[in-house]
């Protein structure tokens, strides 16, 4: 292991201990929640849009999990700020641990993922692409 590969647990580990945009957010345009049952994770993710319903201006994540599906989703509650919701729709695993910057097992990546798949899951919802009554995204199938 290289020292960029320190740095990157470094900023998880920080992430997880300081998550940013962590909370609430007053009257939200989409909020959706979900888990990993393998895990124990859950995380509910909240957005609010621009004016036009295009651009994500705020979000705030709350929840409880490992280290890196909470870390996973304050790093990710950073960079949705000022995406379009296709950006966000357009995003995949792939992108998830590049901004982690370390490799994820594959037992990990569901935690790694948690995140995104809620955030994703629910501007579908907010769409009306996905039913409204589905309660909550999962990892896991």
């Amino acid at each position: 292991m290289g020292t960029g590969s320190d740095m990157y647990r470094q900023q998880i580990l920080d992430h997880y201990k300081n998550p940013r945009n962590y909370g609430e957010l007053e009257d939200p345009d989409f909020t959706h929640v979900g888990e990993n049952p393998s895990c124990g994770d859950t995380i509910k993710i909240e957005v609010d849009l621009d004016d036009d319903g295009d651009r994500i201006e705020r979000v705030g994540f709350t929840g409880d999990g490992c280290a890196i599906s909470m870390a996973s989703a304050s790093m990710l509650s950073e960079r949705l700020h000022g995406m379009t919701v296709d950006e966000l729709d357009a995003l995949d695993t792939d992108d998830v641990t590049e901004m982690l910057g370390v490799e994820i097992s594959p037992m990990r990546i569901k935690c790694a993922v948690l995140g995104r798949q809620v955030a994703q899951d629910g501007a579908k919802i907010h769409r009306g692409e996905l039913d409204p009554d589905a309660d909550r995204s999962r990892t896991e199938e």
